[in-house]
C-alpha cells in the first residue's frame, strides 16, 4: 500500500509500474485522486500499456522506451476519498481501466460476536457489545 500525493510525478509512477509488471507484485494506491490531473492523464497511458501487453499475454513489453519483462501476476488497485478538498476528479480515461467498488464501515459489533464465538466463548453476544463500547469510548 502506497499513500499517494500531490508531489507524485509520472516518473516516480513509471518506476512503480515497472517495478509491478517484472515481479509480478500487486500494489494498492491509496487517495490515488490527490494526485495531479496532469500526472494523472500520463499515468492511464502507463497502465492502459501494461493492461495491453497483459491482455496480449506476452513475456516482455516496451514500456516508457525500454523492453521489461512482464508477470502475469502483476496488479494495481487504487482507492478513492473523492468528498475531500485537494481531491481531483479521474480522467475518464483512467476510469475505465478500473473497476469501481463501494465500500462501507463494518458492523463492529457482528465481527466481535463472530470472532468471540469461534474461540469459544459462550457469552459472545453480550461480550461483543460491551467490547465494541469499550473500543469506541477509548478512541474518543
Amino acid at each position: 500500500v502506497f499513500n499517494c500525493s500531490d508531489t507524485l510525478d509520472y516518473l516516480t509512477m513509471a518506476k512503480f509500474f515497472k517495478g509491478l509488471a517484472s515481479s509480478g507484485a500487486w500494489a494498492c494506491f491509496d487517495e490515488f485522486n490527490r494526485i495531479d490531473i496532469e500526472v494523472l492523464s500520463v499515468v492511464a497511458q502507463q497502465l492502459l500499456t501494461i493492461q495491453n501487453a497483459l491482455k496480449a499475454e506476452v513475456s516482455r513489453f516496451t514500456f516508457e522506451g525500454r523492453e521489461i519483462r512482464l508477470v502475469q501476476t502483476c496488479g494495481v488497485f487504487i482507492t478513492m476519498n473523492p468528498g475531500y478538498a485537494g481531491r481531483t476528479e479521474l480522467p475518464d480515461n483512467l476510469k475505465a481501466l478500473f473497476r469501481p467498488m463501494s465500500m462501507m464501515v463494518p458492523d463492529y459489533t457482528l465481527v466481535a460476536e463472530v470472532m468471540l464465538f469461534s474461540e469459544g466463548f459462550n457469552d459472545a453476544k453480550t461480550l461483543s457489545r460491551k467490547m465494541v463500547m469499550l473500543y469506541k469510548l477509548s478512541s474518543e
